[in-house]
């Protein structure tokens, strides 16, 4: 069942943490996805890429998105279409601010009505918006999909996720980064991961890169782990709060400023402390989302988009959480 809204729902502050809703202008997007890439610029403009359409479990061309859709905040009145790419979810797609990069992810080679035929990525492209065209980057070392990546101080780091082919799987196993002011871009191993998780998320905050849940080869985790990229060190964070592993299935995650948020499947929206030890309910919402992306509109609110819910099915809107623009957390 898929969860239509024609406005997108506000969630606004109580101390209660109950969610109250109001309607808005913001368009929802035209299908309702899971397991796509999303971005919002310097220019206040909202990116989605890719996704999966189709019906829970089943993956097929049909299934697939390969469409690069852009909203104006500041004036949001319908979505726009620009060129697309292609098909692919479990993707990651990020900015610099002003540019995207779209890396990984995985493609099904199979008709709606044919076997399963699935086969993670390398691609490695970014579209300019000024001149709304891509171009073809360096490679990922080896496919990757159900992953993330995250911008940080001018480097793209690439970690999670498992290699998808239609001979079998391979969780990986490797962590990369690459240069962004470097031409050509060139990716560069990271320390080797104590860890092997796909259905993570990505966020970086003052020397550290941040690996939120997900799921390993004994199923759904809370964990969360921390890379240190001065001294190139893995740590283990805080683990996720919430009640079963499922919390940090297909979460998302994001930075503001020095504020790190995260979204779970149970529908907590979460603050990590300034100290990095705890993390502290900001909001919890009537219903959870996973798959979903939360990036910042603005210095005081984040957007939730689309994703699924295991009873309600897929979403086509957009959450808007309010935060404290006033609160800031010492690093």
């Amino acid at each position: 069942m898929f969860k239509s809204l024609i406005a997108v729902t506000i969630v606004l502050s109580a101390e209660s943490l109950l969610a109250q809703t109001a309607e808005t202008s913001l368009p929802n997007l035209p299908d309702a996805i899971t397991s796509f890439g999303a971005a919002t610029t310097k220019d206040g403009h909202l990116y989605v890429y890719g996704g999966h359409k189709g019906d829970a479990h089943h993956y097929s061309m049909e299934g697939q998105s390969n469409a690069l859709l852009r909203l104006n905040l500041k004036k949001p009145t319908m979505w726009e279409s620009l060129p697309a790419g292609p098909r692919l979810q479990g993707l990651a797609m990020v900015t610099d601010g002003k540019r995207l990069y779209r890396l990984g992810g995985f493609t099904a080679m199979n008709k709606d009505d044919e076997e399963q035929q699935l086969k993670s990525q390398t691609s490695f492209a970014v579209f300019d918006p000024k001149t709304s065209k891509w171009s073809d980057l360096t490679p990922l070392p080896e496919p990757r999909s159900s992953f993330d990546a995250v911008v940080h101080k001018g480097k793209l780091y690439a970690v999670g996720g498992w290699n998808m082919q239609p001979d079998g799987t391979e969780w990986l196993e490797t962590a990369w980064v690459a240069d962004l002011t470097a031409s050509p871009v060139a990716w560069k191993e990271l320390p080797k991961p104590p860890f092997q998780r796909r259905a993570i998320s990505l966020a970086a905050v003052g020397d550290s890169v941040y690996v939120v849940g997900g799921m390993g080869k004994k199923g759904p985790t809370k964990a969360v782990s921390v890379f240190n990229a001065k001294d190139g060190t893995w740590s283990d964070g805080p683990e996720l709060p919430g009640e079963g592993r499922m919390s940090g299935f297909g979460s998302s995650s994001f930075t503001i400023g020095t504020r790190l948020f995260a979204s779970t499947y149970d529908g907590s929206v979460l603050e990590l402390s300034g100290d990095g030890k705890t993390w502290k309910m900001l909001r919890k919402l009537d219903e959870g989302r996973f798959f979903h992306r939360m990036v910042p509109m603005n210095d005081s609110a984040l957007l939730l988009i689309s994703g699924a819910n295991m009873k309600s099915g897929k979403y086509d809107d957009i959450l808007i959480v309010p935060i404290n623009s006033k609160q800031t957390a010492s690093r």
